[in-house]
């Protein structure tokens, strides 16, 4: 087959054919693989984003220093003041004498030590909770998946149950009467996308809830 195509000559046509049938529907329909390829590499560079303002930048020996100096006041308030019954248990002549000095103590100055304390411990948990990084990859691919449907709905109506007609157009702002369809109990169909919208769906980077965001706010 391959030697009697070579010698009429069909192979060659064949395949020119082929091209050109496949150029002309990319006109119309654009290129499925560019699409997905473009929405791939678009989430990519989000998740890419999204990963560099939670990168964690490798401590230095001061801030390890440091961080050792804030992780001290808790464990030192706790065994200080666990401390308190043990050395009163052991030396209460000791102990009754602290607590006299601690009594001459001014009361604007334990307010301030309470309001210290607070801070430091409302510091420290604010500290934890930026650490943690909130996963953001749910909210792009929920994007994703609807830039995904509108750009399919746009570019294929009659797989999506669409229909498309260029004479209703310029009308496709107003709203359709939901009442025959409640009637039928099936859903209102949605409003025809606009001509240029719709010629502008082969487009890789063509985002169509982008556009729709943009109509409304028109």
């Amino acid at each position: 087959m391959g030697l009697m195509g070579r010698v009429l000559g069909v192979g060659g046509a064949a395949k020119s054919m082929g091209a050109a049938v496949t150029g002309v529907a990319e006109v119309f329909v654009g290129n499925r693989a560019a699409r997905e390829a473009a929405a791939s590499a678009q989430l990519t560079t989000a998740l890419g984003q999204y990963g560099a303002e939670f990168a964690s930048v490798r401590a230095s020996r001061f801030d390890g220093f440091m961080n050792g100096l804030n992780r001290l006041p808790r464990p030192l308030l706790v065994g200080g003041t666990l401390g308190l019954f043990v050395y009163a248990m052991f030396a209460p002549a000791g102990f009754s004498v602290r607590m006299q000095g601690l009594a001459l103590v001014p009361e604007p100055l334990w307010w301030l030590l309470g309001a210290i304390v607070s801070f430091y411990f409302g510091a420290r948990e604010l500290h934890y909770r930026r650490e943690g990084a909130l996963p953001a990859i749910p909210i792009v691919m929920a994007a994703r998946s609807v830039t995904q449907a509108e750009v399919a709905a746009v570019a294929d109506p009659a797989a999506s149950g669409q229909t498309f007609d260029a004479a209703a157009a310029p009308d496709a702002d107003l709203e359709p009467d939901p009442a025959p369809a409640a009637f039928f109990g099936r859903p209102a169909p949605r409003p025809a996308p606009p001509l240029a919208v719709a010629a502008r769906a082969a487009d890789p980077q063509f985002n169509a809830a982008l556009e729709e965001w943009r109509q409304l706010r028109a």
